[in-house]
């Protein structure tokens, strides 16, 4: 059985097993019990009043049976107690919704198979946008329109709101969906409301303790005329990944090729190897800070109410990797590489072409410390008014500024080598994802290590050091009018004006060599031990677990390396260079502006068809969108500024229909047109081009005239809330993509591109006009349809006798399905279809709790199929179509609360119980080879706790 038909089986079976329980609980209430209708309070359900977690699904089922479209909600349990511990991983329990993770936490969000490239957040009105690094192998720097959520504490809000169709008064940009974040605000809950909550966390991989405080403070004064509220959350986080990893496989044949690689391999280019098999330790710290302040008023009681809302999130963080890892398979002959290497022994699974076992002569090792200093500033303020002129007449305005700044301002890595080892083998007969691996030598004798300068044999050892900065601001107004026609029509109209700036940097190394050691300094003096690798990683016997590591405090005393100048000796010029620096930097100087001026017009209706509930809206948005670029390309060694502009327009209509045909049962429909901006880092019109005499002419430029991503969206959806805190639910969504962004290639004459862009392809002596080049530049390519649909189950055991009644679960799958159309060739003439980046086909989420309002316990899992994260890929062979991904994933958390009096719980709280592993995979579209790319994991975490609500 393949593994799409594995996952298939599965989601099928789950979709079974909601489906039967959820007829069972139907049926048994339309026997048992008379079917009331929810009530408008979110907390009191006929003469039951709930808190605590059932409080915050029936605040949830309230808002989004309330709704015209197809949303869905999370609130908090209470003031500043929100659910999970992670922004993204409370999300991750809405229906259609999944996350990625890094190092252990969740990161961003994918909503109906769009990542969060299609996704807007908004917090408090208006857009944000938080941005925060990563490992490589999990995106990195996010430079792009994804909302980093795993910078804020989630104690500062109290309800997300996910909006799925489109509707006018709500700003364009989103394909998938549109997030609200709210924080609390004093007039929420009037009067004196004040908690505080404290947390210390272990986590069983890295064996450590961290804490982790709350507080909230609200009152209002003057008859309810004045409020204020403020909230503090402050955390810190240790922990440990470890796994092993490959930097991707290669074909055979690549790179030059084995030194008896013809010999030894029957089809070298279909032949693939890990290109750089390693295992590593990846050490994690986190310091989270973060606070709110509002302010309202309403003078006199009277008809205006005046809302400041502040939000400030500080995020401190550090990375300290660690790599045994072999080079040699990820480099050609001028760099030491598998031209060099001799293949003594290897066996290649038929099937998929890998070579899963090899034994290999003259191959350098390496071990590597790298050291990251990162750190995130959000700053966000809105200022709003809504004033009632009349019964009919209301106006709401809105101004704010959001600003996140990212800054990585050291990134410093260090590198020993052991060149030329016979006797090096990789094994993964035994084990796809931790291979059995002979390093060929005692990798924890530092004497056997050594520094390779500038003058030694190729290649040399490095230092790399560099740093890199991103900033995003989103400016915003906005002013709404609504005019109650009659009892059961609303028109509203509107006006807005986003501006989005969007900007980054970075410094580099002019070169990545290392000096050589001075006389008398010993391998063991700039080096030291990484000791206990392994925990509960289940290594294949003999695996090395302690090995030497570059010292990066002993080598700065040694070097000087943090100096940011030059030492004047080979090897030691360790400036940090910037634009005209003549380093590899200038991509990554850029700024994209962006106008966003929009109007629109909408009617709201609440009445009734025949007797029957019937509410929705209709509207239009009208939007323009202006985009400046500003960009630095390589002239001759100097970094030469280059501009461009564009200027477009949406006519977004859209349509929401609600029916309430019987009582508690809800049909809606949807349609609309959406529109998403491109990608950030695509709209910079920069330029490359390949040096005179290199071995093969290419040339590229950005694209500042990309038109943004369109779709035309459909939405149909069946709510039946068929008793006290219940919910079934199925929704089934088409959306037809009509533009999709990729890299397109092909071949042009140097005069051709002369004529495309004489400032970036000038005429030169050296370069013949007939000569030609291979050319590249981000496209609008055709899209594709996207379809799916999501079934849902939600219900209080409230029919069962005693206990019993305390009992719920809340459940939902959601089946995804795309067609992207992906170029295969250099003219982007022939396409492959396969699903789009990011997407899952399917997903699942469960939880199973308890609640008496004194004593909650839940345990709730999240499944994630796999998908892909590039298409086509890197290191792929001719006629073949690679592409890079992550395989399924089932995450397990738990939680328990107790009431020790009406003012202080105790808490507990267990975080991924099974320590699931992050697998990302590296394989082609065309075969059946799915190699392991990266296979690490974090660690069980689990919080003791107290709250104290005053």
């Amino acid at each position: 059985m393949t593994q799409r038909n594995r996952f298939a089986r599965r989601a099928l079976t789950a979709t079974a097993s909601v489906g039967a329980l959820a007829l069972c609980m139907t049926s048994h209430d339309a026997t048992a019990q008379t079917i009331e209708p929810a009530q408008d309070s979110a907390t009191e359900v006929g003469e039951i009043v709930v808190t605590g977690f059932r409080a915050s699904l029936a605040n949830a089922l309230n808002i989004k049976r309330k709704e015209a479209g197809v949303v869905d909600a999370i609130s908090a349990e209470d003031i500043a107690d929100f659910p999970d511990t992670n922004l993204a991983e409370s999300i991750q329990r809405i229906p259609g919704v999944s996350i990625d993770r890094d190092a252990g936490e969740g990161r961003s969000i994918t909503v109906r198979g769009l990542s969060s490239e299609f996704t807007r957040t908004r917090i408090n009105g208006i857009e944000a946008q938080a941005s925060t690094g990563a490992t490589d192998s999990s995106g990195g720097v996010n430079r792009g329109r994804g909302f980093d959520f795993n910078v804020f504490a989630s104690e500062l809000f109290n309800n997300i709101t996910v909006r799925k169709t489109a509707s006018a008064e709500v700003e364009e940009g989103s394909l998938g969906a549109t997030v609200d974040l709210r924080t609390s605000r004093p007039f929420d809950k009037p009067g004196f409301q004040a908690a505080v909550s404290g947390q210390y966390g272990y986590n069983d991989l890295s064996q450590d303790w961290s804490p982790r405080f709350a507080g909230l403070v609200s009152n209002t004064w003057a008859d309810g005329q004045l409020g204020a509220l403020f909230s503090l959350a402050y955390s810190e986080r240790d922990s440990l990944e470890e796994g092993f990893s490959s930097v991707r496989w290669g074909p055979a044949s690549a790179d030059g090729g084995f030194l008896n690689g013809s010999a030894a391999l029957a089809n070298p280019a279909r032949t693939y190897h890990p290109r750089i098999p390693r295992y590593g330790s990846l050490e994690h710290g986190q310091k989270r800070l973060g606070a709110t302040l509002s302010l309202q008023a309403r003078p006199n009681n009277g008809p205006t109410l005046f809302t400041m809302d502040m939000l400030y999130s500080k995020l401190d963080s550090t990375r300290s990797e660690n790599f045994l890892q072999a080079w040699s398979l990820s480099r050609g002959a001028d760099q030491g590489g598998k031209p060099q290497v001799e293949i003594v022994n290897s066996t290649v699974d038929p099937e998929t072409g890998e070579m899963i076992y090899a034994e290999l002569n003259n191959v350098d090792i390496r071990s590597e410390q790298r050291f990251d200093k990162l750190e995130t500033d959000f700053k966000q303020m809105t200022f709003s008014v809504e004033h009632d002129f009349s019964d009919r007449l209301r106006f709401r305005g809105l101004i704010g500024r959001s600003e996140s700044s990212f800054g990585n301002p050291i990134q410093v890595s260090a590198i020993i080598d052991r060149q030329d080892v016979s006797g090096f083998s990789y094994d993964f007969r035994d084990n796809r994802n931790l291979p059995a691996i002979n390093w060929g030598f005692d990798v924890a004798n530092p004497a056997l290590w050594g520094i390779i300068g500038p003058t030694g044999a190729q290649p040399r050892s490095e230092l790399r050091s560099s740093s890199n900065f991103q900033e995003n601001v989103y400016t915003t107004a906005e002013a709404n009018v609504a005019f109650d026609v009659t009892g059961w029509l609303t028109l509203k109209a509107g006006v807005s004006r986003k501006d989005y700036e969007s900007s980054s940097r970075a410094f580099a190394r002019l070169a990545n060599g290392a000096p050589n050691l001075p006389a008398g300094v010993s391998m063991a003096s700039i080096t030291n031990m990484l000791e206990g690798f392994g925990r509960n990683l289940d290594l294949p016997t003999g695996s090395a677990t302690t090995w030497a590591r570059p010292d990066l405090a002993a080598l700065d005393k040694v070097w000087n390396y943090s100096c940011n100048c030059d030492t004047g000796v080979a090897g030691g010029d360790f400036r940090l260079l910037g634009l005209n620096g003549g380093t590899s930097t200038y991509g990554n100087w850029r700024t994209v502006k962006e106008t966003d001026s929009g109007a629109y017009i909408q009617a709201d209706w609440d009445t009734d068809i025949a007797g029957l509930p019937f509410r929705g809206n209709v509207g239009v948005r009208q939007v323009k969108t202006k985009v400046d670029a500003l960009g630095y390309s390589n002239v001759a060694g100097v970094a030469t500024p280059t501009t461009g502009e564009n200027e477009y327009n949406d006519t977004l209509p859209s349509l929401n229909v609600s029916l309430e045909p019987y009582e508690n049962l809800i049909v809606r429909f949807g349609a609309s047109k959406v529109m998403s901006r491109p990608p950030v880092t695509s709209l910079v019109p920069v330029f490359t081009l390949s040096a005179v005499g290199a071995a093969s002419n290419t040339a590229s430029l950005g694209n500042v005239e990309l038109e943004p991503y369109r779709a035309k969206t459909y939405d149909v959806s069946v709510e039946y809330y068929f008793a006290r805190e219940a919910l079934l639910s199925f929704a089934y969504f088409y959306k037809d993509i009509s533009t999709y962004v990729q890299s397109t290639q092909q071949t042009l004459t140097y005069a051709e591109l002369t004529a495309l862009n004489p400032i970036a392809f000038p005429v030169s002596a050296d370069r013949p006009g007939n000569s030609t080049y291979v050319f590249s530049k981000p496209t609008n390519t055709p899209g594709g349809p996207l379809k799916g649909f999501e079934i849902s189950y939600q219900q209080t055991f409230g029919f069962l006798p005693s206990l019993f009644a305390n009992i719920g679960t809340q459940l939902n799958y959601t089946h995804v399905e795309s067609e992207i159309s992906y170029c295969t060739t250099a003219k982007c003439d022939v396409f492959v279809t396969a699903d789009l980046v990011n997407l899952s086909p399917n997903a699942w989420n469960a939880t199973l709790y308890y609640d008496d309002g004194k004593f909650n316990a839940r345990v709730s899992a999240a499944y994630r199929d796999t998908y892909y994260q590039n298409v086509p890929g890197s290191n792929g062979a001719t006629g073949l179509i690679p592409y890079q991904g992550k395989t399924e994933t089932t995450t397990i958390d738990a939680s328990a609360s107790y009431n020790l009096t009406d003012n202080l719980s105790v808490t507990i709280e267990g975080l991924n119980l099974t320590d699931e592993y992050n697998r990302q995979n590296h394989g082609d579209l065309s075969t059946s080879r799915d190699s392991t790319y990266v296979y690490h994991h974090t660690g069980r975490q689990v919080f003791l706790g107290a709250r104290y609500r005053f």
